[in-house]
């Protein structure tokens, strides 16, 4: 039980049809992702990738644009290294590739028309919101524990609310949510699951952590805005100054983005008492908190 919240016990699912739908997949990978199990995981809603690694309860760590880039990966680890099996979903670009801009911008104008996903305003809640709600559901079946972590970011920052529909997910991590691109105070939302979302927060006690740099073009202090009017004081909105941004991100950031984005990935400077270091052990407090009771 996390304080404040209800139990949320394990599904009952046979673990049998778990291991069949979680299939290992032979092959390469990428260097990067060393240490990661590479899987199959065939839901209702469609086949994807999946690496996974750790032991204790299941976080689903999603890629920001272009892809699991070595910087996504990283974090991924600081989150297996506190104590989780992370779940790191593959929903576009290349895995494990360095983020060039003549690799990146392709995969972006892919994603922004695919049918998967919402990039653009009046559109509602992405479709692939929901596979990783069945993803929360069957990684919460095979880890235990209380319930999942969701970690989104840039392209798939909103995704950590919308998963919050299903009950399983109990600490949702929005940073930098980046949708729809053409509306600053927009929400990659539907109204129907905004409602819905707003309901489970109140019902369930639920509070969404979310981080963003304060001259990000990306997602500003709109979208943060649009948040708190949501959810109200359930919505812990933390912002950065932008001068402590990493100087020296990947080319795609550097020349696409343009703007400090990626708080705890391509922007997150490592050294200690660093703020982006700071947020990225906040977050990691935060899962200890909900899913450890830490």
């Amino acid at each position: 039980m996390r304080p404040g919240g209800r139990v949320l016990s394990a599904p009952t699912r046979p673990i049998g049809r778990i291991v069949r739908r979680f299939r290992a997949v032979s092959g390469n990978q990428p260097a990067v992702l060393d240490g990661f199990a590479r899987r199959s995981v065939s839901l209702a809603e469609g086949d994807k990738v999946v690496y996974v690694a750790g032991r204790g309860p299941a976080v689903i760590v999603m890629p920001e644009m272009p892809g699991i880039s070595p910087d996504v990966v990283r974090f991924a680890r600081w989150v297996r290294d506190a104590g989780f099996t992370v779940f790191l979903p593959s929903l576009f670009g290349v895995d494990g590739a360095y983020p060039t801009v003549e690799l990146a911008e392709p995969i972006v104008k892919r994603a922004c028309v695919s049918k998967e996903f919402r990039a653009f305003a009046g559109g509602g809640t992405s479709p692939v919101a929901a596979w990783l709600r069945a993803l929360a559901r069957e990684a919460h079946g095979e880890c235990g524990g209380p319930g999942v972590g969701a970690v989104g970011m840039c392209f798939t920052g909103n995704f950590a609310l919308t998963m919050a529909l299903e009950p399983a997910v109990i600490a949702p991590v929005l940073n930098q949510p980046s949708l729809p691109l053409d509306d600053p105070a927009g929400l990659e939302l539907s109204s129907e699951d905004a409602a819905a979302i707003r309901r489970r927060f109140d019902r369930d006690d639920l509070t969404a952590l979310a981080y963003r740099f304060d001259n990000d073009k990306w997602c500003t202090g709109q979208r943060f805005a649009a948040y708190a009017r949501l959810l109200g004081d359930r919505f812990d909105g933390r912002v950065l100054p932008g001068e402590c941004a990493n100087p020296a991100p990947p080319p795609f950031f550097r020349d696409v983005v343009q703007t400090p984005h990626s708080v705890v990935t391509a922007h997150l400077t490592d050294e200690e008492g660093h703020p982006t270091v700071r947020a990225r052990d906040e977050i990691l407090e935060f899962l200890r908190a909900r899913l450890l009771g830490a």
